[in-house]
């Protein structure tokens, strides 16, 4: 009899769904597999794509008990295979339970704190047509498209479920000639797009839409303006920016319990949060590495009192601040981020998070430190995907001011 190694599929009972959007289930060797399309409680035949001595990976063939909650993709490229909506054969509620219980358990796995408080909130973000900034890539038939699941294939598309209506014009007219890729970004204030390709080259889009590094778009976030250049990082809409915006300035709590000193935006960008943050008359001081986001936020920020610190978090020399917000990339703040951030004296620190798997480790790194999490609240501003964005509170323990 064939072992369960060498099988090319099984039939698996799915526990859970991880953090990459794949559902987790065992194998009757004990191996942990995961399936990609496979949702909770679900009982699937899948098709082995990878073997190794700890763990299996495998593709939903036919699921013989489904999860109430499974749906059809909206989107027939997702079920012609496009890679980009990973999460699209889950009701969006369903969605949403999945990421709040990622974030719990990474909470709990990596972050070794016992029974966390993780919310989630309800909040107003389109689950479709909202997106202003996709990365796609080129297609054979010369058009673009986006990639396969775990893939260099490319699937190409003439529409896009989740895209703003602006970039219609680039899933019908757009091609690619040397570039492989291109990031296109439309502002939702005055419908302005801009392109820029990895490497230069594209065609196909008419004298209106701008192209290159240096070419800018306006958005209004809580009715301030902001330039953001190509070489920026904005959140995937404007929308989704103000609902982080909502919900950071609600984890800073009153201003009457923050510290002196200014309020810190931490790995600031283009000063989001310094610029929409009610502060009084209070400094706001923006610490970002990167350039072209460290000339926006001076030009953000340029009617209001404020320093821009054009530095990473872990080599900017601290300084005591009244309050922190962190919004650090994928990777998290790490030990050397933790420490900066700490070294401020701020009696609170709200942490935004983009990976579960650094707000686990990030938060043992704080409470380490002396920073107690609060809550976590768990925010779907990637509708139909398995990225989570979370925003948390950490309260620094009254007794390290006594030592």
């Amino acid at each position: 009899m064939a072992t369960e190694r060498a099988r090319t599929t099984v039939t698996v009972r799915i526990e859970k769904v991880v953090a990459e959007g794949d559902g987790l289930g065992r194998l009757d060797d004990g191996r942990v597999v995961f399936v990609e399309g496979a949702l909770p409680g679900e009982l699937v035949e899948a098709r082995i794509v990878k073997q190794s001595r700890d763990y299996a990976r495998a593709t939903t063939v036919e699921v013989i008990e489904a999860n109430p909650q499974r749906v059809e993709p909206p989107c027939r490229f997702v079920r012609e295979g496009c890679g980009g909506c990973d999460l699209q054969h889950a009701s969006v509620s369903l969605q949403r339970e999945i990421k709040r219980d990622i974030v719990r358990e990474s909470l709990v796995r990596l972050g070794r704190i016992t029974d966390p408080d993780v919310r989630l909130p309800d909040v107003d973000v389109p689950v479709e047509g909202a997106r202003t900034t996709i990365r796609v890539a080129r297609a054979s038939n010369g058009h673009v498209g986006f990639r396969r699941r775990r893939s260099h294939d490319v699937v190409a598309v003439d529409r896009c479920v989740i895209a703003h209506p602006g970039l219609a014009s680039v899933f019908a007219d757009m091609g690619l000639e040397s570039a492989e890729e291109a990031v296109v970004r439309v502002s939702d204030h005055d419908g302005a797009v801009v392109v820029w390709a990895e490497p230069a080259g594209h065609s196909g889009l008419d004298a209106s839409v701008v192209g290159g590094s240096d070419s800018t778009i306006i958005e209004l976030v809580n009715d301030v303006e902001f330039r953001v250049s190509t070489a920026s990082f904005f959140q995937s809409s404007p929308r989704a920016a103000a609902v982080l915006v909502e919900r950071v300035t609600t984890a800073l709590g009153s201003s009457a319990s923050w510290g002196s000193g200014p309020l810190l935006d931490a790995y600031g960008g283009i000063g989001l949060f310094a610029a929409t943050i009610d502060v009084g008359d209070r400094e706001v001081l923006v610490v970002e590495a990167n350039p072209s986001a460290c000339a926006d936020a001076r030009h953000n920020l340029r009617n209001r009192r404020a320093r821009v610190v054009e530095s990473a978090v872990e080599q900017w020399v601290s300084e005591p601040c009244g309050v922190v917000v962190a919004d650090p990339a994928r990777d998290g703040l790490r030990a050397a981020g933790v420490a900066a951030l700490v070294a401020t004296g701020a009696p609170i620190i709200v942490l935004v998070s983009c990976d579960p798997a650094s707000l686990g480790r990030d938060a043992r790194l704080l409470e380490d430190a002396g920073y107690r999490l609060e809550y976590s609240e768990v925010l779907d501003l990637f509708p139909h995907t398995h990225h989570v964005e979370a925003v948390s509170r950490f309260v620094r323990d009254a007794r390290l001011d006594e030592l």
